[in-house]
């Protein structure tokens, strides 16, 4: 029922603050209900007087046979009788249901004694025993009553007396619950939330230990903790890996220039030895020599790869239109595209907004792009691109091809340097983690979806312009 740390507490409050009204109003109770008795008690103590009063003048009247005594005695009997009637149902409550009648009916007895006497006052004097017998009852009972309202306001005393120790009970009982809640659900969590943070600063990503299935606030945040040391750990490893490929980037960028001259020294050699002596060279030889043009173009086109893949320096923006730049990349590779013989199509309006890029970047993205969707198309097939805007900072271009797919194994490591899918001597693995770099570069992100048998679809989200057309600009990055 009550799952999170904040319902317990708020439920210990309300509870606690309950109890507190709850005791409030009984002291209050308690003390106006002491102060109803002390006031019954009074009344109870004057009816005692009025019997007594009554009683004294019986006597007199017995001893003096003085008719004005029993005047007298009528007189306080009345304002006895009227006070048996005002506190019948006290008298009831106090000496059990009947003692109202009975009382009455014996100061009903004893007033006419009285009354015969006033006529006769020789009916008493006679025979005096029954008034005698009636005035002790009467006195008797108005003693138990005063007696019995005064135990009631003591034990009323007592239960009022014991209140405060009730109430400091079930505060010990709060206090200790919340202290265990406190300590269980807050204190002991946060030793081992403060421990594995320490052992997370030393390079430790191992979990907090325990079983946090809970829905609390304390077990939330442990399963929040142990789901970063989870992500810290896994960046950790990236950073590790990224620091291993900056390094092999720094060293392959070394030996790429080292490569260089050679290979355009051995391109050099091998096209002025067709050109020069091609007739007389045998055919098996040409084919040999054709051969090392080919693997040294290969190796070339290798090193441009390592050296894109190494480039660190901060690319030079500028407003381009998306329009230009795509078609321009599709012209440098019209000749593959229509041997293939694969349908080009491009779905981009002519008023769309202009890019934040560098052009040959750009260009070398969407080219690494076109020849990857190329070489997906075993047969006859299709490459679309279009562009939309995604939001008001950025537009998405989509590279869709129906080539072979790609599987869902690969696909999570397709950006990976020097991860290819292709066949050997069909790709270095470089050219997409190349086109991930520069997007990265130019502030944007890139996604691919495909499915096997279905095709690819790569969608590249650039930074729109925020400063209009920049037609020099654009037309500056064409030319160089």
């Amino acid at each position: 029922m009550f799952r999170t740390i904040r319902a317990k507490i708020l439920f210990i409050t309300v509870v606690s603050l309950l109890f507190a009204c709850s005791v409030s109003l009984i002291y209050v109770w308690q003390i106006m209900n002491i102060s109803h008795m002390l006031l019954m008690t009074q009344k109870f103590e004057d009816l005692l007087n009025d019997i007594l009063e009554v009683r004294r003048y019986e006597k007199n009247f017995l001893l003096y046979g003085d008719p004005r005594n029993l005047e007298e005695g009528f007189l306080y009997l009345q304002d006895t009788l009227k006070t048996v009637h005002e506190l019948a149902s006290d008298i009831d409550r106090v000496m059990g249901s009947g003692t109202y009648k009975t009382l009455v009916s014996k100061l009903g007895r004893y007033s006419e004694i009285i009354e015969r006497g006033r006529i006769d006052k020789n009916i008493i004097l006679e025979s005096p025993d029954e008034l005698r017998d009636l005035g002790k009852q009467l006195v008797d009972t108005a003693n138990e009553l005063v007696r019995r309202k005064r135990e009631m306001i003591h034990k009323s005393f007592r239960r009022t007396a014991a209140l405060p120790f009730v109430f400091l009970g079930v505060f010990v009982i709060v206090a200790t619950l919340t202290i265990n809640l406190v300590s269980q659900r807050l204190l002991k969590p946060l030793r081992l939330i403060e421990d594995t943070t320490e052992r997370v600063a030393h390079g430790d990503f191992s979990p907090i230990p325990g079983s946090w299935m809970g829905n609390d606030e304390i077990s939330r945040l442990i399963k929040a903790f142990n789901s970063m040391a989870r992500e810290l750990e896994i960046n950790q490893e990236a950073l590790i890996q990224s620091r291993k490929i900056a390094a092999i980037g720094t060293f392959t960028a070394g030996i790429a220039h080292e490569l260089n001259n050679p290979l355009n020294n051995i391109c050099l050699c091998a096209d002025t030895l067709i050109e020069e002596y091609a007739d007389d060279l045998p055919i098996e030889v040409r084919e040999l020599v054709f051969d090392i043009i080919q693997q040294a173009e290969r190796a070339a086109d290798i090193v441009k790869n390592l050296l894109d893949f190494s480039r660190t320096e901060k690319l030079s923006l500028s407003c381009l239109d998306l329009r230009e730049v795509i078609y321009k990349t599709y012209r440098l590779v019209k000749n593959q595209i229509m041997l293939a013989g694969i349908r080009f199509e491009m779905n981009i309006p002519e008023q769309f907004p202009q890019v934040l890029g560098h052009f040959r970047s750009l260009q070398q993205i969407f080219l690494n792009l076109f020849l990857n969707a190329i070489q997906a198309i075993e047969n006859s097939g299709s490459i679309i691109v279009s562009a939309s805007e995604e939001s008001d900072e950025y537009v998405r271009v989509d590279v869709i091809d129906d080539g072979k797919g790609i599987k869902p194994e690969d696909l999570k490591h397709i950006f990976t340097p020097f991860y290819t899918t292709k066949g050997v001597g069909r790709g270095t693995g470089l050219g997409l983690s190349v086109t991930y770099s520069l997007v990265k570069k130019h502030g944007g992100h890139i996604e691919v979806q495909s499915e096997v048998g279905k095709g690819t679809t790569f969608s590249v989200f650039l930074k729109k312009c925020k400063s209009g057309k920049c037609e020099d600009d654009s037309q500056k990055n064409s030319d160089s």
